[in-house]
């Protein structure tokens, strides 16, 4: 049987491929059997997976970042695809699998985004600011090559983390152009320190897969996190008191909503920004990720993350008086 990737997935065929376990968790079901409750993976994207005629002693092997072949019937539950698990084994080493290429990853080597946004650090003229910046990121810059953004949500791909930061930075520059009035040393800031903590928050391994949260990152999150960080280095180069509280300020007011993790709604023009910086960015992401695997015409299926909205893919129109011009020639 052929062997096909999760966006090819179609409801009522069974489907058979290799894939990568995100997350798996042994459940019980209302009968008191266990059953294993996987998120799957492979470069195309994730789909949640069942195993009801789970088997302990292979189950115990399948943890996260584990190779595995799988054959299932694909059906629907909630408006989302879902895989139902008939075979699975570990991959060996006569499958000739390479564990990369069965994981997203950043459009861009992780290498050159870290040097993009050295640049744009040293772009910062504030002393203070560039400072706690450099610092904060040479700490986290081991871990920064391989992280993701998420564990399921945006950029959630191996160096998701530095693609989510450098598209915000490009899209900081372009609105200071705009707003002049906007402190651009205090806004790289806020963009390159908002995540950096979710180095911390979660355990992922080198391919980028997170197998859970730390306890800090449980017990705090990365805003908190970040704040301690920004207090700590803030000391550490003895910077203005004042915009150590201005940088804690834009990271704790990042989510904007107290039911995100913002106890406070920004009330500085850069903390507005980085915000809506941060939405853009992670929107686009997602959308572009539902609508890549669609074709011209066709609907995607609900987007929990998007508020259960459904994409339209249309074809981009030529321009008549474009379209008129080339046919003068």
């Amino acid at each position: 049987m052929e062997n096909i990737r999760i966006q090819d997935f179609e409801v009522g065929k069974i489907a058979q491929g290799f894939f990568i376990v995100k997350t798996s968790t042994v459940r019980m079901t209302t009968t008191n059997s266990e059953y294993m409750d996987f998120i799957l993976s492979d470069r195309t994207g994730d789909i949640n997976a069942k195993w009801w005629e789970y088997k302990k002693e292979l189950g115990d092997t399948l943890s996260a970042g584990t190779l595995v072949k799988v054959r299932g019937m694909v059906t629907e539950w909630q408006g989302r695809l879902q895989y139902r698990v008939d075979r699975i084994r570990l991959v060996d080493s006569t499958d000739g699998i390479n564990p990369q290429d069965f994981v997203p990853v950043a459009p861009v080597a992780p290498e050159d985004m870290l040097g993009g946004i050295l640049k744009y650090i040293i772009k910062i003229q504030n002393r203070d600011i560039k400072e706690i910046v450099s610092r904060a990121l040479n700490e986290k810059k081991e871990k920064l090559m391989h992280y993701p953004a998420a564990m399921k949500n945006h950029h959630s791909i191996r160096s998701g983390l530095l693609y989510h930061t450098l598209t915000m930075l490009s899209l900081a520059e372009r609105v200071c152009d705009i707003y002049p009035h906007l402190d651009r040393d205090l806004l790289y800031c806020g963009v390159i320190l908002h995540d950096l903590e979710k180095v911390n928050e979660m355990d992922a391994n080198e391919l980028g897969v997170v197998s859970g949260y730390t306890m800090e990152g449980m017990l705090l999150g990365h805003i908190i996190q970040g704040i301690k960080t920004v207090e700590r280095i803030g000391k550490q180069v003895n910077a203005d008191p004042e915009l150590i509280i201005l940088i804690q300020h834009m990271l704790l007011a990042h989510h904007y909503e107290p039911e995100f993790g913002s106890p406070k709604r920004p009330m500085i023009p850069e903390g507005e920004v980085l915000h809506y910086l941060d939405i853009i960015d992670a929107r686009m992401y997602d959308m572009h990720k539902e609508l890549e695997a669609l074709k011209a015409g066709e609907f995607s299926e609900k987007v929990w993350v998007l508020h259960n909205r459904q994409l339209y893919k249309y074809i981009a129109k030529e321009n008549e008086a474009e379209k008129d011009k080339e046919a003068e020639k």
